[in-house]
């Protein structure tokens, strides 16, 4: 969208490092403010040539260190590293791919407060994230019209308390948790406030991109709050998955969350049922349980990621002979103006 600001423009109170004068700066900036931010200097780590000529289309690489040490080096197709490096094929162009994939900008009951789907509100509470996953579907999205400043949140919280039929608060961005935790555990209070909420969700990438995020600031708050939270964080490959993220999803369920993942499927990534398998073993020996497929949405330079719905159906079909069905997340695509996420469900 024209004008859109990109995730690598994050909100002032978001940006790595950034903290009232004295402040310590929480670990987690500090490794945020070390990310790779250059292709070359992503390709030079892992002992890879840098390709010329790769324009970014106004959505920079923004990759963590710990992250890319996950890569395997000289491997150019190693798939974490498909999911975070700028490619040509990003000005690729086909119909039907477009820059509000799922219809949200409509949605906005008050500016950055959507409303989709009954019983829920989401706040997109920042534009700014710790990695650019190129399939990201709001990589158009327009941040620069978020309301900014002090007590942004307000008249989104507002809405929700005159709202009765409002359930549930889903925190999503960009990523949430990029936030500083006190004005996190500010916005927690006030809708904890809010009678009729009963359920705090907070959707994220952090757990598994810069686990140091869960540290002891953020768990007090996530203890703390009388709503029942669950977070729904996200890993598309069994190789995103390592000690650190291991113990970042330990300290999470110390706190009593409830602990989901969601993963896109992606091709060149994720796209076979064994690895599918091996994630969610993974994610559940970690204590996380598999809970959406997401068949991409369909949004502006990510078409080579696209895999067909009959592949992505028979992926389903062998997760099911091989997998418990508690470890079979559900293939959904959304479509919008739908009440619901769509389920796609393979025939016998």
């Amino acid at each position: 969208m024209h004008g859109a600001r990109t995730l690598a423009e994050p909100d002032c109170d978001a940006t790595p490092g950034r903290q009232a004068k004295g402040a310590r700066v929480p670990s987690w900036q500090n490794e945020l403010g070390q990310a790779f931010r250059r292709p070359a200097d992503l390709l030079a780590f892992l002992g890879l040539p840098a390709p010329t000529n790769l324009v970014d289309h106004g959505f920079p690489l923004l990759v963590p260190r710990g992250f890319a040490a996950r890569m395997t080096p000289g491997d150019a197709q190693d798939p974490l590293l498909r999911q975070v490096l700028v490619s040509a094929e990003e000005s690729l162009d086909p119909p039907g791919f477009t820059d509000d994939p799922v219809g949200e900008i409509g949605c906005a009951a008050v500016p950055g407060l959507l409303r989709k789907y009954r019983g829920r509100a989401l706040l997109v509470a920042t534009g700014a994230c710790a990695v650019h996953c190129r399939y990201c579907f709001r990589r158009h999205f327009p941040y620069a019209d978020l309301p900014r400043g002090e007590r942004w949140w307000s008249a989104a919280l507002a809405a929700l308390a005159a709202d009765p039929t409002i359930e549930e608060l889903i925190l999503s961005g960009g990523d949430p948790l990029t936030l500083p935790d006190q004005q996190l555990a500010a916005i927690v209070t006030e809708a904890a406030a809010i009678p009729h909420l009963s359920r705090l969700r907070i959707h994220t990438r952090l757990p598994v991109v810069l686990p140091s995020r869960v540290d002891a600031a953020l768990l007090a708050w996530l203890h703390s709050t009388r709503l029942q939270t669950v977070v729904v964080i996200h890993a598309n490959h069994p190789a995103e998955i390592d000690g650190e993220v291991a113990a970042a999803c330990a300290r999470l369920r110390g706190a009593g969350v409830l602990l989901l993942n969601q993963s896109v499927l992606l091709a060149g990534v994720n796209d076979a049922p064994s690895i599918l398998a091996d994630l969610s073993r993974r994610l559940f020996a970690v204590g996380v349980l598999p809970y959406y497929l997401h068949q991409l949405d369909r949004v502006r330079g990510a078409s080579h990621f696209a895999v067909p719905d009959a592949r992505a159906l028979a992926i389903t079909r062998e997760l099911t002979s091989v997998l418990p069905g508690y470890l079979v997340p559900k293939l959904v695509r959304e479509v919008p103006g739908e009440p619901a996420k769509m389920a796609l469900t393979p025939s016998p």
